[in-house]
């Protein structure tokens, strides 16, 4: 899906999709109701109700299946966020345990790195466009700082190893969120459910072909529910863009506690 379109204001973004579908919607009664004519009006007739059901079901499948794809790909960037934040809070917990200039320099190496995040990287995942191939230099530096400590009791050894085990989470965390923010419906999928949906449009179509006024009423009532599954999959389709994306909150208060002494 398009950057311009993902990236409209919930509002713009419901006028748009509930617009066009009504407007497809329209043509497709507009186009049955031109053809049922002569023989033509009779063959439509024949069309049994009994089609509409299946019809149905399987558009509900089509959604269910695509919505949990979307779901799942929500949580999975939520607990990458999340984890990277707690991951790097206790960077800050544990660097306590050296005092002096190695927790300073930790404190700054963190901030820079959550800085870098929140202003480099989220913009990027918007466009998917960020990239796993370049380290982190903060990160990279801090891990190389904490290898370099020398303990100087069994404490602080605890708490070294405990170190470089959240900075490693710290990257790994970082590259699900990376990884995650690639994803997205793929066109097949999007195809069938446009498929499925003008499939289910014309039956009912045909199916009432004698009342125009029913016609209208059962496929505005469809063309709602198609409209209303769209925009919900459309609205949280890219995690990290639009409007209704994932903010990094939890980095950025992170940060605000790593400034604080």
């Amino acid at each position: 899906m398009s950057d311009w379109f993902v990236n409209l204001p919930v509002v713009w973004m419901v006028l748009l999709v509930f617009g066009l579908t009504y407007v497809v919607a329209a043509s497709i009664y507009a186009v049955v109701v031109a053809l049922a004519r002569g023989a033509r009006a009779s063959v439509f007739k024949a069309v049994s109700p009994g089609m509409l059901p299946p019809l149905g079901i399987l558009f509900a499948l089509f959604v269910a299946f695509t919505a949990s794809e979307v779901w799942g790909n929500i949580e999975r960037a939520n607990a990458a966020v999340d984890r990277e934040a707690s991951a790097a809070k206790s960077v800050l917990v544990l660097a306590a345990t050296f005092p002096g200039e190695p927790e300073a320099r930790l404190r700054a190496l963190i901030r820079r790195y959550i800085e870098k995040a929140v202003t480099e990287e989220w913009p990027s995942m918007a466009h998917q466009s960020s990239g796993l191939s370049v380290t982190p230099p903060s990160l990279a530096a801090a891990l190389t700082a904490i290898l370099a400590l020398t303990p100087h009791s069994p404490g602080q050894e605890i708490a070294q190893r405990a170190l470089a085990d959240a900075i490693s989470n710290v990257f790994d965390a970082r590259r699900q969120r990376i990884i995650v923010s690639r994803s997205h419906v793929n066109l097949v999928k999007w195809a069938c459910l446009f498929v499925q949906a003008i499939s289910m449009l014309i039956a009912i179509a045909m199916v009432h072909i004698d009342n125009r006024r029913t016609i209208a009423i059962a496929m505005g009532l469809f063309t709602s529910g198609v409209a209303a599954s769209f925009l919900l999959i459309l609205a949280h389709d890219r995690p990290f863009t639009g409007e209704v994306s994932i903010s990094p909150t939890p980095l950025m208060q992170v940060e605000i506690a790593s400034g604080q002494q």
